[in-house]
């Protein structure tokens, strides 16, 4: 009888585990679906400098100084021609609660990522702190700073190319056109870190989900 007694226990307390452990896996499933719904493309350019010299008012090399103009060519002459600027990420959470979604802020705790410009292969890098994307399906912006040497990826390209460039992400009618920014996001859940299976490209046309 203690046997029988013993042995239904241990059938009821595996039978609840069993169950307790499928709901756990919905619930983590349901996570990571909602999550990966989380949406990502470029937004803007801001505070583009060339060498130290902002650009954000210039729309051609014609409207780059004389004095400035030195300054870039005599770093250019030397090998060297560094650009700093921030790149705006906008992000969106869907996750509002509507259409049968449950309504899920993301927490951004690493957003590794590799900048592509102009079709080639330059810096990486990764967020300083969390970010927060609430589910209110409203984008929030996450700016990224860049500093890189053109020179140091674009050799073979004469002073005057790498200025347009330069002009073409900062100037006065700069975009993210030519930047393509890839990266894997890890959104933080109640059941720890969850990273994305692969690396997204984020362009500036349209978001971009998983």
């Amino acid at each position: 009888m203690l046997r029988n007694t013993s042995t239904r226990f241990f059938l009821i307390i595996g039978l609840a585990l069993g169950l307790s452990s499928c709901s756990t896996l919905r619930e983590i499933e349901s996570a990571m679906t909602n999550l990966s719904r989380c949406k990502f493309k470029l937004d803007s350019i801001a505070n583009f400098s060339l060498a130290g010299i902002p650009l954000s008012n210039k729309a051609s090399i014609s409207d780059i100084s004389i004095a400035d103009g030195v300054v870039l060519a005599g770093n250019f002459a030397k090998g060297k021609l560094p650009a700093a600027f921030v790149l705006n990420v906008a992000a969106m959470n869907p996750n509002d609660g509507t259409g049968g979604s449950k309504r899920t802020s993301a927490t951004l705790t690493s957003f590794a990522w590799t900048l592509i410009l102009d079709n080639k292969t330059t810096i990486t890098g990764n967020i300083d702190k969390p970010v927060t994307i609430p589910g209110t399906g409203q984008q929030v912006i996450i700016p990224l700073r860049m500093e890189l040497d053109l020179l140091e990826f674009f050799k073979n390209d004469s002073y005057e190319t790498l200025v347009n460039l330069a002009l073409a992400l900062g100037g006065v009618k700069g975009s993210p056109a030519k930047i393509t920014l890839r990266a894997r996001p890890t959104i933080n859940t109640k059941f720890g870190p969850i990273t994305y299976p692969g690396e997204i490209d984020i362009v500036d046309r349209e978001f971009k989900a998983q």
